[in-house]
């Protein structure tokens, strides 16, 4: 007759049986309580962090709305943003690309409605997007 062995998942820890599987969730729980942080702080100092995370527009983008200055900055900054997370734009023109961006908001919110615009428009055309 085969010997019963008691519960390889319980052991006793004074009178109250533990189970492992609760020991190793615990340890498990701190270990990645360690690790989850460092990795979002590595993707935080990670420039290309977001770079072509996906492989196309999702289906609820929708063009910023807005007039003047500020809707075309924002409309500017959206097809930049989809185009740097499709892999569409490298790393290096988009940061370029939003240097120019934030030139032409300080022009918009010092007043420069048509100054912005024109910067807008002038680097859509240095980086081959359409007027």
């Amino acid at each position: 007759m085969a010997k019963l062995h008691a519960n390889p998942m319980l052991r006793h820890q004074g009178s109250r049986p533990v189970k492992r599987s609760a020991v190793i969730s615990v340890a498990t729980l701190v270990l990645v309580g360690w690790t989850v942080p460092a990795a979002l702080a590595q993707q935080a100092n990670d420039p290309d962090a977001g770079y072509a995370t996906r492989p196309f527009t999702p289906p609820n983008f929708k063009m910023p709305e807005g007039a003047g200055c500020t809707g075309d900055i924002a409309r500017w900054r959206a097809v930049q943003d989809n185009d740097y997370a499709s892999g569409n734009i490298e790393p290096k023109v988009y940061n370029q690309i939003k240097g120019e961006i934030a030139k032409a908001e300080s022009a918009c919110s010092a007043g420069h409605d048509g100054q912005a615009s024109g910067m807008v428009a002038a680097s859509k055309r240095r980086h081959g997007y359409p007027g």
